[in-house]
């Protein structure tokens, strides 16, 4: 396949200096002009894109900057946060456990964790962990500075919890917790901690740079996370309840986060701690090549992750709502990834995807999926935090123009 080398200047003056890197198929040039725009157009620093088709790469693109404050470029290398991105990569990892035989996902969950059981939680599985129907997208109980970071101390006060609503009976983001939740189950399992098996399991066989929990080796390469400036009023009913509904799920869920929020986002406290659901740290070429094999049934040039039937389990659509009790908008999820929500009709915010595909967004703008129709694995990180519930128009901007090229003639 012919690629094309890629060294593009930025127009935006505050990027002066900044270039987009990488290489790109003649095909999926349309792809590539998309990426550029979002810098010359929109609210850009620093963000990488990688598609992989066919176990190949198409595209591989990364510009402007891992610190903008700083001057310093976003190079090959640079990784970053990928927030909710990192719960895919989580529900993997009890995926294969479940294809190995040693996890059933429709077991109770206080058969892996018997202390889960208390609070009325003992008939929640550990298929309502990952398709957000649990009950327990927040703690009511204000989470102490640092207590993000102490695994013992967050399992523990999730395990003494209350559900919200009857398990498995509603819809609900559970926005951080998903990932002390699937992760301690993975942990008592496997008998190693979700990051170590994630790094046995995907990471070093796929050759990714994902990590959950970041070595201090790798600290100095990951860019500056910069926050959405916030809005003047609320611009969803989601920013709504934040500013008004103190006790409201959705408040809870972004302010009760012991320090994760925000001052976690570029510490390295934050870094090195195993946030299954947020704290993830990669870049679009490794997100591109995790979903690269989930698009091909589960291996990838011949490294086999996941057993094909236990994939396609896991990728079907498992819970649905029209009004999650957490985002307030509408949203469906299969068995820790999301499918395609498109509420672009009723005005709301959307993931809009591919039908076919599976994947998540990542707060901010992030975005990886795979579709197994067109044999794609996708990923797209970037620094500079957009609004929106899910997507916002950057990664959009980049999906439509993928689909533009995969649904040519």
């Amino acid at each position: 396949m012919q690629i094309n080398n890629v060294n593009i200047d930025l127009k935006r003056p505050d990027l002066a200096g900044g270039q987009i890197h990488g290489y790109c198929a003649p095909s999926f040039e349309p792809v590539l002009d998309a990426f550029v725009a979002n810098f010359d157009d929109d609210v850009e620093h620093g963000a990488s894109l990688a598609v992989e088709r066919n176990g190949e790469t198409v595209i591989d693109v990364w510009g402007g900057f891992a610190d903008l404050s700083a001057q310093r470029p976003w190079q090959h290398d640079t990784i970053g946060v990928v927030f909710s991105n990192t719960k895919a990569a989580t529900a993997l990892c009890a995926h294969i456990l479940a294809d190995s035989g040693a996890l059933n996902i429709d077991q109770r969950v206080a058969h892996y964790w018997p202390a889960f059981a208390a609070q009325g939680k003992g008939e929640v599985t550990i298929r309502m962990l990952l398709d957000h129907s649990a009950g327990v997208p927040a703690l009511r109980a204000m989470l102490p500075d640092g207590a993000a970071f102490d695994w013992t101390e967050m399992i523990t006060r999730l395990a003494n919890e209350a559900p919200y609503w009857k398990p498995g009976t509603s819809v609900g983001y559970h926005g951080l917790t998903f990932g002390w939740l699937v992760g301690e189950v993975v942990r008592r399992v496997a008998g190693q901690s979700l990051g170590q098996f994630f790094q046995a399991h995907v990471a070093t066989p796929l050759e990714m740079d994902f990590w959950i929990g970041l070595p201090e080796s790798e600290e100095s390469r990951v860019a500056t996370i910069v926050p959405a400036r916030p809005a003047e009023q609320p611009r969803n009913a989601f920013e709504h309840a934040i500013a008004t509904a103190p006790d409201s799920i959705s408040n809870l869920y972004f302010r009760n986060t012991g320090g994760w929020r925000p001052s976690g986002f570029n510490s390295r406290q934050g870094h090195a701690a195993e946030l299954g659901a947020a704290g993830g740290i990669t870049n679009a070429r490794s997100l591109a090549r995790m979903y690269s094999a989930l698009s091909l049934g589960g291996e990838r040039n011949g490294v086999r992750v996941i057993g094909r039937t236990t994939l396609e389990r896991a990728a079907e659509v498992s819970s649905a709502t029209n009004e999650d009790l957490c985002l307030l908008v509408p949203t469906r999820f299969a068995a820790g990834f999301m499918r395609s929500m498109d509420n672009r009709a009723r005005g709301l915010d959307s993931a809009s995807f591919g039908r076919d595909a599976f994947g998540h967004v990542g707060a901010g703008g992030s975005l990886g999926f795979a579709s197994p129709q067109h044999r794609i694995g996708f990923g797209y990180t970037m620094n500079h935090m957009g609004s929106g519930v899910l997507l916002n128009t950057r990664a959009d901007r980049l999906t439509q123009a993928l689909y533009g090229v995969l649904n040519q003639p």
